[in-house]
């Protein structure tokens, strides 16, 4: 069954246009507003949105995402009141969404009572704690369910990517440089080779994340990869809007100029 995910960068190549995937932590400030953020950043041009469910120590986050965390843990934002949100955002749109959250949430849950209340809601997953060796399972699970696991490559995953690729589907999110989510000025001159190591191996499309956080950053990666995610940024520009009405206006308003960027 193919994803919402994969339908779209099916669409998307065969208009020769590259995705923008759009980050936000669910929960920050409130659920309310996550809605209404998803729904701006669709009206933006946002292809795909990734929401991320807020947990005590996101090892793969920056100093940005895990404040956001934080805000939304302190919100009261879990994964029962994500799962209770997430219906009613559906209403709204059909948008490609995939989650990023860490293993023992779902764990802890209940795996398969997760998937269940998932389907037909959420396109992927995205683990950044789940290792390729210990994947297996979950992704064997995953073949009953209309969503993808998506695999993460890094500059230091040469040796494996063959295998972290094999039989992917949605997309490979490919981190561009080492460390943890932030806004970067610069990135690794070897990203090119690393896209092209990951094609090798697989026609699944290739999305770049971590540190890309304004419109020179979009317009120079741009032909590197199938899709450009941007987190961090707009984050800060919620950061920013805490306390006033304009989060979701500066929010779209900020995801428009990335669109722009990518045509």
């Amino acid at each position: 069954m193919e994803s919402r995910i994969t339908k779209k960068f099916k669409e998307l190549r065969l208009k020769d246009k590259k995705a923008l995937i759009t980050y936000i932590t669910c929960g920050d400030p409130d659920l309310k507003t996550t809605i209404d953020l998803v729904l701006s950043m669709e009206r933006a041009g946002a292809h795909i949105i990734e929401l991320g469910i807020p947990y005590s120590d996101p090892l793969a986050d920056g100093p940005v995402i895990q404040k956001a965390s934080l805000r939304a843990l302190r919100a009261g934002t879990n994964i029962d009141t994500f799962l209770e949100m997430i219906p009613q955002l559906r209403k709204e749109t059909d948008i490609p969404i995939a989650l990023l959250l860490y293993y023992n949430s779902i764990f802890r849950y209940g795996i398969k009572d997760f998937l269940d209340r998932c389907k037909g809601l959420i396109d992927g997953l995205i683990i950044p704690d789940l290792p390729l060796e210990e994947s297996q399972g979950l992704k064997k699970l995953m073949e009953d369910y209309p969503m993808d696991l998506i695999p993460l490559v890094a500059p230091t995953s040469q040796s494996r990517i063959k295998e972290i690729v094999k039989d992917s589907h949605g997309f490979v999110y490919c981190i561009s440089s080492f460390g943890v989510t932030g806004k970067r000025r610069d990135f690794n001159l070897d990203l090119a080779d690393l896209i092209k190591d990951v094609r090798k191996y697989t026609d699944t499309p290739t999305a770049i994340g971590f540190g890309i956080s304004n419109s020179n950053a979009i317009e120079n990666l741009k032909d590197f990869a199938d899709g450009l995610i941007v987190g961090s940024a707009i984050i800060e520009k919620i950061e920013e809007s805490i306390g006033c009405e304009d989060t979701v206006k500066n929010v779209e308003g900020f995801v428009r100029q990335l669109k722009s960027a990518m045509l």
